[in-house]
């Protein structure tokens, strides 16, 4: 019994889904754009294979790339065809072919990618969540840093890069049990190391080199719903990408005028631009913490904004502890036998506070009263960024002010659903 259920995950489907679709939309004057698509398989061991199967096994699934057409609507022009990324990947070892999530994971990696070219970055995602995401000097680095944020959800999970994978890269990779790995490109020999990794899916996609192009571009967002219905709408764009897009925070209640009294440092801008970019990739409702360029606690998929706060506070004090175990002993503090040992490394996070002193505060919406970003000020957090717009902006402006820290507004939300 135990061996058909790890069949179950082995199983490839037949889908019966056609080789070519057309979506077409007409106005009231029955004046038409269509969109042409064609179906995606790879040839594996001689054989044409499309993806594995849906989110779960037995779910058949088919992955069609845009192909032809365009569509405008007012001023929105979709991506143009044949730019491809996720939808047409170069499959340069498949182990397991790729199956539905794995694409998606990868799509949502270069989504979070695409904003960052100037420096080497790493993206690693699990469950289409980002749970490390790291800029650096190398790439070596890069991966590393988002490796150990959350060594523990990295397990499985796919990693997307910026930059050609070298040999150091390629071994850092290859300690790791991964799904997917994606990059624009491999260097002489780091294929072979990747390789020792049978079922790891590697992935080339060329277009990742000129990612940043792909920075405002949208596309039609289908969502599906359980009649058959559909929901269409242009894929989200991040307004704030630099300082100049930032606000400082202000606002006025009950005739009093409420204002963030210490300005940003470069570090802090720099932090909170990146983590307002990462999160555009991150499921809402949404809190995370970033450091340094590094993500250090990413809270997903909550119902309320406090919660999801102490969520990504909870989270960064469990990953730091696994870190801090595993680089001084080898082993995952959960399997810390050694109680003085694993005491010692309590009495470290606590003292540092899960990483998160003079960390940026992170939120896709505004909050609605100070309790959510007095979680983040009660583990010394020195920045603050969100949309701003709630009724009750000013709570958070005077809990900022009382604790010396800074806030800023981005005037947009970043809801991802």
């Amino acid at each position: 019994m135990a061996e058909n259920l790890k069949n179950m995950y082995k199983t490839i489907v037949q889908d019966h889904f056609p080789p070519k679709m057309e979506i077409t939309f007409a106005d009231e004057n029955d004046k038409r754009q269509t969109l042409f698509y064609e179906r995606v398989a790879w040839t594996i061991d001689g054989v044409a294979k499309g993806l594995r199967y849906g989110e779960n096994p037995g779910q058949e699934a088919a992955l069609y790339k845009l192909v032809n057409g365009n569509l405008m609507l007012g001023q929105t022009e979709t991506v143009k065809p044949g730019q491809y990324l996720a939808s047409d990947v170069e499959l340069l070892q498949s182990g397991k072919h790729p199956g539905k999530t794995n694409l998606t994971d990868a799509d949502n990696a270069l989504n979070i990618l695409r904003y960052f070219s100037d420096k080497p970055a790493a993206v690693i995602v699990k469950h289409n969540n980002p749970c490390g995401v790291a800029l650096s000097d190398s790439l070596e680095n890069a991966y590393h840093k988002a490796y150990m944020a959350d060594r523990v959800a990295a397990f499985g999970g796919c990693i997307a890069v910026n930059r050609a994978i070298d040999k150091a890269t390629a071994e850092a990779v290859s300690n790791q049990y991964a799904e997917v790995v994606v990059a624009p490109d491999f260097e002489p020999g780091a294929l072979d190391i990747l390789a020792r990794r049978k079922n790891l899916r590697v992935i080339r996609i060329g277009n990742i080199s000129r990612l940043h192009d792909f920075v405002g571009k949208q596309f039609v967002d289908f969502k599906s719903l359980i009649d058959g219905g559909i929901v269409a709408q242009w894929s989200f764009v991040p307004k704030a990408r630099s300082k100049q897009d930032l606000m400082p925070a202000e606002c006025e209640y009950k005739g009093k005028k409420y204002s963030i009294q210490r300005k940003p440092t470069a570090q802090e801008y720099e932090d909170m631009l990146f983590g307002w970019l990462v999160e555009s990739g991150v499921t809402s409702n949404s809190v995370l913490y970033v450091k340094n360029l590094v993500t250090v606690g990413i809270g997903t998929g909550e119902q309320d904004r406090v919660g999801v706060a102490e969520i990504a506070r909870d989270k960064a004090y469990r990953k730091l502890a696994d870190r801090c175990c595993f680089e001084a002993y080898g082993i995952a503090y959960n399997d810390m036998k050694d109680q003085d040992k694993k005491a010692e490394i309590d009495a470290r996070i606590k003292s540092e506070k899960g990483g998160l002193i003079g960390s940026a505060m992170v939120s896709d919406a505004f909050f609605p009263f100070r309790d959510g970003v007095d979680v983040g000020i009660r583990e010394g957090i020195s920045s603050v960024i969100h949309p701003g717009g709630s009724d009750n902006d000013y709570q958070s402006i005077e809990a900022c002010n009382e604790a010396n820290v800074t806030m800023v507004y981005t005037g947009q939300r970043s809801f991802k659903h």
